[in-house]
């Protein structure tokens, strides 16, 4: 409705000295003012019976086409896929609006004062359209250039669910008609708890139970006056002005609403000053979890996408993983500091990119703000443009304008680039896009954004129930999941599995095989003549096979799959669920020349950790819907209870004590740092050193580190899996196996101990393989069948 007003300045006289007096004018008689007051009765009764006709136009023309009201009176509004750990930790959320539905009771009095303070603090007195409102609305509107509105909460309601965002009288009069309908059909409660639930408020969030855990990471119960009121100015422009978006307008809204909350009496003037002076932690996009587990969330969608299709982003189903969040954040920690040191010894590549500064101070500040968004912060690497760099100090600010200042040791890694003489593409100078990092001193360091990636895995060995993932240094620069989607060599970690299959040749960890060079002609291959080395390319001529396995011997695994057959070792893989067109059946199988992901090799060594059993591994625990039932639940096979057994027990516990020696005395001594009787593993190191590996176990929990480039490349020359995967390992399972007890494995019955080693009963010393590749042969025992593998091949 348009009200127009027209102003009449009153004619001024000038009295003169020389002129007469004007005489005054004569009073009003009773007539004028009986004119008067029948005008103004004509004018109210028209106005009445305008507002009649209106009344009666909306009863007879709009209110029989009114939409019925059962989307508001049975509220199922569209709620997201929630994904949480084992111990109730969210950890993802997938849809098209995300929203946490909370009902009225549970929403705190400082959120609803909050909201009703700049949308509606007449909420409770009007019936759906506030009049006053309008005419305060009106007048403010005429004599000031920024505009006021006047719709209700009622009214947004109304327009959130049924109409379009069109500016036309006839929107308006179906609004205020429906304002009036939904006022006779629901209380003032369930109106405003609809409107708490339903609003958006910008990052996808739906409601303002999702926007407190959006921007704060808490529940909507524990937020303080001063988040509120945030929240609060979301409604008018969530995009826009959000603190994520746009921090300053953010923070200029909250503050605003904060005064409104005073003047009302919603708050007293202490809580105002606190509110004012409370400085709010904003989530970022890189944060928005309490904990990262990225991969595992996408991972979940995935799986339940494949069942649930599209309705997978409005069922409102709560998946519970397997992962504990205590594991996860151990997990994720250990794979971005292993990732860390390892590029901290290359060396700095110099910045990412450069930006010229403009001179004028507001330009030079949208400037950054706009380009550091091409570089968004990867967790504590924190993006930031140079402002002035000297070689002992380096001042920079970062994408919230905050200034700061880097000096002494934070500066270590990039001293050349702060040279005089410094390649211009590496020198660190005005306007250069860097990486920052703040230590728990508080002190900032400059650093960078790795090439490398990373993966880990840990499985429960009993039944495969993934303990915690982390596919890579960061999900957001690349969503690909190394842990399962990462097909790389396995290098020297494979070679258990070759020495597994020997011991069901005959084979025992006292077999003695000569470490010595080897030469493969063409004929022997069928291809290219081959002539391996072992990694430090020096021999030791005859030992056993533990001790081969234990100094992770080339020579020993080449011979000793040369005596089974690679075709043997082979099949024989396909137990611990290796795909055997992934495993060529050459001799370069030996030397872990196949292709396998992390978490395959990680249900493969628990087959060495449970006893000989292949458990499968899963990562969903159970499936709830929006009122808590549980509508499905994984029932793995276990351990001993379902589970196939595809190895002698006793094959396990032989290559678990041979396991036990790599750690105790071989290339995994570092994990000795746990201190610990129970660990054991095998690290791996690939050709050129292109993947590093350890996989290792203590009997109840499996994990696997890897670490590579995603385009394989050598990573350093002195670089191994003993010295980059072992070391994530290692820091992954000191929270773990914190409070784990040390678990003493069993001697199975038809394992004997001879000489201080273990056999198969039935192949006690002397009826083992054994002097392979060593020139003096012993006899070959009584009774050998045709086709048996002979003691000396070389």
């Amino acid at each position: 409705m348009l009200v127009s007003f027209t102003l009449i300045a009153p004619r001024i006289t000038m009295p003169f000295p020389w002129k007469k007096k004007a005489a005054s004018p004569p009073k009003r008689d009773a007539q004028w003012w009986f004119r008067l007051g029948a005008n103004l009765l004509i004018a109210g009764v028209g106005t009445g019976i305008a507002g009649f006709l209106i009344i009666l136009f909306a009863l007879v023309i709009i209110f029989p086409n009114l939409p019925p009201l059962d989307r508001l009176t049975d509220y199922r509004p569209k709620m997201p896929l929630r994904i949480y750990t084992a111990d109730d930790i969210l950890i993802g959320e997938f849809g098209e609006e995300r929203r946490n539905l909370i009902r009225f009771d549970q929403i705190p009095e400082k959120v609803k004062k909050a909201v009703l303070a700049i949308e509606d603090d007449r909420f409770y007195q009007h019936s759906g359209i506030d009049f006053l409102g309008i005419a305060r609305a009106a007048i403010h509107n005429l004599f000031s250039s920024s505009r006021q509105g006047a719709s209700t909460i009622t009214q947004q309601v109304a327009r959130n669910f049924f109409l379009s965002s069109e500016q036309t009288l006839k929107r308006k009069m179906y609004e205020a008609a429906l304002a009036w309908k939904i006022e006779k059909a629901l209380s003032k409660d369930e109106i405003f708890e609809i409107y708490l639930n339903q609003i958006y408020l910008g990052q996808r969030a739906f409601g303002f139970a999702a926007a407190a855990q959006i921007y704060f990471g808490k529940r909507l119960q524990d937020v303080s006056i001063a988040e509120a009121a945030m929240l609060a100015g979301l409604p008018k422009a969530p995009s826009a002005n959000n603190p994520v978006a746009n921090p300053t307008r953010a923070k200029a809204r909250q503050q605003y609403i904060l005064q409104r909350m005073l003047s009302l009496g919603y708050i007293d003037n202490d809580q105002y000053k606190q509110a004012m002076d409370e400085v709010i932690q904003v989530r970022n996009k890189t944060n928005e979890f309490a904990i990262h587990a990225e991969y595992v969330a996408e991972m979940t969608r995935m799986i339940l996408y494949e069942q649930y299709k599209e309705e997978t982003y409005t069922r409102g189903l709560n998946v519970y993983t397997t992962v504990s969040s205590v594991d996860q954040k151990a997990a994720y920690r250990a794979v971005r500091d292993g990732v860390m040191e390892y590029d901290k010894r290359h060396g700095y590549r110099g910045p990412e990119g450069f930006l010229e500064i403009p001179d004028a101070r507001e330009d030079a500040a949208n400037a950054i703000e706009e380009e550091l968004t091409n570089y968004p912060d990867s967790d504590d690497l924190l993006s930031a443009v140079v402002l002035e760099a000297a070689p002992r100090q380096v001042r920079a600010v970062l994408v919230s304008g905050e200034e700061i200042e880097i000096t002494g040791k934070g500066l270590t890694l990039v001293a050349s680039a702060l040279s005089a003489n410094a390649n211009i593409n590496r020198k660190i100078r005005r306007g250069a896009i860097i990486r920052v990092t703040q230590g728990k001193t508080e002190k900032w360091s400059i650093t960078q954004m790795p090439l490398v990636e990373s993966a880990f895995v840990a499985i429960h060995s009993a039944d495969g129930s993934i303990m915690a993932m982390v596919g890579g240094f960061d999900f957001n620069r690349r969503k690909f999941n190394h842990v399962t989607q990462a097909w790389r060599q396995p290098g020297s970690s494979f070679k258990p599995f070759i020495y597994s299959a020997a011991l069901e040749k005959r084979f025992a960890p006292t077999s003695i095989i000569n470490d010595a060079p080897i030469f493969f002609s063409a004929a022997q291959t069928g291809g290219q003549p081959w002539e391996p080395k072992n990694y430090d390319a020096r021999y030791e001529g005859p030992m056993t096979m533990r001790r081969g396995l234990m100094k992770s011997k080339n020579m020993i695994s080449i011979r000793v799959l040369d005596q089974i057959t690679p075709q043997y070792a082979q099949e024989y893989a396909t137990r611990f669920g290796f795909d055997a067109a992934k495993h060529p059946p050459y001799l370069t199988l030996a030397l872990g020349s196949g292709s396998v992901t992390p978490l395959q090799m990680a249900t493969a060594y628990a087959v060495f950790a449970n006893g000989g059993y292949k458990v499968d591994p899963y990562l969903i625990s159970h499936i709830t819907d929006t009122q808590g039932r549980v509508i499905a639940r994984a029932q793995p096979r276990k351990a001993g209870d379902g589970a196939p057994q595809v190895i002698d027990e006793r094959n396990a516990f032989i290559m678990d004590s041979m396991l036990k020696d790599v750690v105790r005395h071989g290339t995994a001594v570092r994990a000795l740092a746990l201190n610990r009787s129970d660990l054991a593993g095998k690290t791996g190191t690939t050709n050129d050193s292109v993947d590093a590996w350890f996989a290792g176990y203590q009997p109840r929990t499996v994990g696997v580190a890897w670490i590579g480039y995603d385009q394989p490349k050598n990573l350093g020359n002195r670089e191994t899996g003993g010295g980059l995967a072992l070391p994530i390992w290692i820091n992954f399972m000191r929270t773990a196996l914190k409070d784990a007890p040390i678990v003493a494995r069993t001697v199975p019955a038809g394992v004997v101990s001879i000489a201080g080693d273990y056999h198969y009963k039935e192949n006690p010393p002397g009826t083992i393989v054994s002097n392979v590749g060593v020139e003096h042969r012993e006899p070959e025992p009584d009774g050998e069948e045709p086709g048996d593998i002979k003691d000396d091949i070389f």
